[in-house]
């Protein structure tokens, strides 16, 4: 039987959810029925995910693009249509601009599309010009990751848009681990992690503000942030500013988190919108239960006072509340952590996420008449 090929298109791979997934996807993807490639608009340029990559020799296809708008890469992207010849093109974020019409002009049969985080931010507007041509007109299916998300698509792109949701997943024993060890764990109240980009997004400054109401209760709080970017400076300055240096330790950009995980009491989120969030779910893989803004996708992932604490967005005294309220009780920790990895186990784990996607390629082209 002739298998079904599918070619994933990414920007990079950096170290955020959407470039996670792609590799999670190529590992897991039935290679009985499908071969599974992907391409990255860029050059390698040696970071962890690309050297995960080569450890685990999944095929990559690396063009050149030039920062910015670079009108060439659909000329490469046709030349590489017309010697892979995929059946289902799948893009991530927002490389539907130079993907659209060599998939059109190579009459790929399937053309999907993650919308990885809510609609209104997920591209700029020549992307969303290009998305909602792509979904409207150009039989182009846009798979949200959330509930939350597929109303963003429907608000922006038309209610009458199909946007079928495929929850992101992750491979969940990577992180189960009941190891503590940590040997600064006796010094302090607590540790609290919090992984993601130093970007708008991710409202970092909300978790420092929130700190300092935890930290008067508990001076001994050690809060971890793992990740790099442009935002950096300015929350080192507001830590100093807080007089919370003794407080928060920056760790920089890190591949391989559960040892983080592992080591820590309770995992934060503090963004203003998040379409998913796979840091949450593997928080909740390794047994963390974890406090965050009950923003978009969140709450379809963690269940608040079940497997995690929900509060609102942007207001730092909830944050710190709900902080409060797992370091004063570590039964409490204790089980929402248990009830979290039971959750994420069944429910998000990147084997139901790859079968998803392969029924949904195998029923469109059937209807397509192309399978």
């Amino acid at each position: 039987m002739k298998k079904i090929r599918i070619l994933h298109i990414i920007p990079n791979f950096g170290t955020g959810g959407a470039e996670r997934l792609v590799v999670s996807l190529l590992e897991a993807t039935d290679k009985e029925r499908f071969e599974a490639a992907a391409v990255s608009l860029y050059q390698e340029t040696g970071t962890l995910i690309e050297k995960e990559i080569k450890e685990k020799r999944l095929k990559v296809y690396y063009l050149d693009k030039h920062p910015g708008l670079d009108l060439r890469m659909i000329l490469e992207l046709y030349r590489l249509f017309r010697t892979y010849c995929p059946d289902v093109v799948h893009t991530h974020r927002y490389v539907l601009r130079y993907v659209l019409l060599p998939a059109l002009f190579c009459r790929v049969s399937l053309r999907v599309h993650t919308v990885h985080n809510i609609a209104q931010n997920e591209v700029d507007s020549l992307g969303k010009l290009v998305h909602w041509i792509a979904f409207r007109l150009a039989n182009v299916v846009p798979v949200s990751i959330s509930r939350a998300v597929a109303k963003t698509v429907n608000d922006v792109y038309g209610q009458n848009i199909y946007t079928p949701v495929i929850y992101n997943g992750i491979p969940t024993r990577r992180f189960v681990s009941k190891e503590e060890r940590n040997g600064t764990r006796a010094k302090v109240n607590a540790i609290l992690l919090h992984i993601g980009r130093f970007e708008p997004q991710k409202n970092h400054q909300l978790l420092i503000e929130a700190l300092a109401f935890v930290v008067i209760e508990y001076p001994r709080v050690l809060l971890w942030l793992v990740g790099d970017g442009l935002l950096r400076p300015a929350i080192e300055r507001l830590v100093i500013d807080k007089g919370l240096e003794e407080n928060v330790l920056f760790i920089g950009e890190v591949h391989d988190v559960k040892n983080f995980l592992a080591d820590s009491d309770i995992f934060i989120l503090s963004s203003d919108w998040e379409g998913f969030g796979i840091v949450i779910a593997e928080a909740m893989a390794a047994g963390k239960p974890v406090v965050s803004t009950a923003v978009d996708g969140v709450p379809e992932l963690v269940e608040d006072g079940v497997t995690g604490i929900l509060v609102p967005p942007r207001d730092p005294k909830a944050l710190a509340q709900g902080i409060l309220q797992l370091i004063k009780d570590p039964g409490l920790r204790q089980s929402l952590g248990d009830a979290a990895q039971q959750r994420v186990i069944e429910r998000f784990d990147i084997s139901k996420t790859a079968k998803e996607y392969e029924a949904l390629y195998l029923r469109l082209l059937q209807e397509r008449g192309r399978a």
